[in-house]
Parts: C-alpha cells; sequence; structure tokens
C-alpha cells in the first residue's frame, strides 16, 4: 500500500520550490532594512540596501522590484529559493529565475566605532520649547 511522502524538511539551508515554503521563509523579511546584490550568470549587475514592503503570492499583476526605498517580492517571479544560515546566524536568501539570482541578506547593523543610517535608535523628540497645557471640559470651572 502506498503512502504519501513525508513533507520535507530543511536546518539552516535548503532549496525551497514550493510557492508557500517560499513565502514563509521570506516572510520575516517584512518591514526589514536588507542589503540585495542582482547577479546575471556570474556577473554583478546591481546591488544596493532597501526595505521590504511586502512579499505577495498568487498576484500575477504585481511586480517584484528592489530599489533604495522600497522593495516588493512577488514569489512568481522566482523559481526557486535557496537559503543559508551564516556564522551570525541570520539567513542568506537566494532568489533565482534562470541564470539570474538576487542575493538578500538582513542589513549589517553598524559597530560602536561606525555608525549605519539603518541602525535602529530610539526616536527622539526635544521637548524644550513646548508647554503642557490642560484643556478644561464645558462642565468644570476654575475655582477662584
Amino acid at each position: 500500500m502506498p503512502s504519501a511522502p513525508p513533507a520535507k524538511f530543511f536546518v539552516n539551508q535548503g532549496v525551497v520550490s514550493s510557492r508557500a515554503d517560499m513565502q514563509h521563509l521570506l516572510r520575516p523579511l517584512v518591514k526589514q532594512t536588507v542589503t540585495y546584490r542582482y547577479f546575471r550568470g556570474r556577473d554583478l549587475v546591481a546591488h544596493g540596501t532597501g526595505w521590504v514592503e511586502r512579499v505577495v503570492l498568487d498576484q500575477p499583476d504585481v511586480s517584484t522590484y528592489f530599489t533604495p526605498l522600497a522593495i516588493t517580492l512577488n514569489i512568481d517571479s522566482f523559481e526557486h529559493l535557496e537559503f543559508e544560515t551564516r556564522p551570525d546566524q541570520l539567513l542568506e536568501y537566494s532568489l533565482v529565475m534562470g541564470d539570474e539570482r538576487v542575493v538578500l541578506e538582513f542589513a549589517p547593523i553598524a559597530s560602536a566605532e561606525t555608525s549605519s543610517p539603518f541602525e535602529p535608535r530610539q526616536l527622539a523628540f526635544d521637548t524644550s520649547e513646548y508647554v503642557q497645557m490642560e484643556l478644561l471640559g464645558l462642565d468644570a470651572r476654575e475655582e477662584e
């Protein structure tokens, strides 16, 4: 009696061709800053750093694009996804279509000696020039 093949599993690396698996693997990139390198064959064609706005599936009218301001990934633009865990425990993703490949990595956080415009930091707001006021409602009366 034949049984259904077990689902594949991966530990720290693999090649995924299932569209659903590709979407699940790329989901952690949404709302993250990543570096990208675009290769055609062995030639580096373009590279940059951008913000991943969304990852879509089953939306043929949505293009995949990479710009320094925004990145949208349409799973249907690629044949498969290769991923590998780096020594710092972050993933490197390679989206492949034919002889073209886009390699994505989380943007590095700057060390204490250097500063990066993508480094997360606490939002600062200078309140020294503002005065706090309390407004009383219509029913409230000031005591005289």
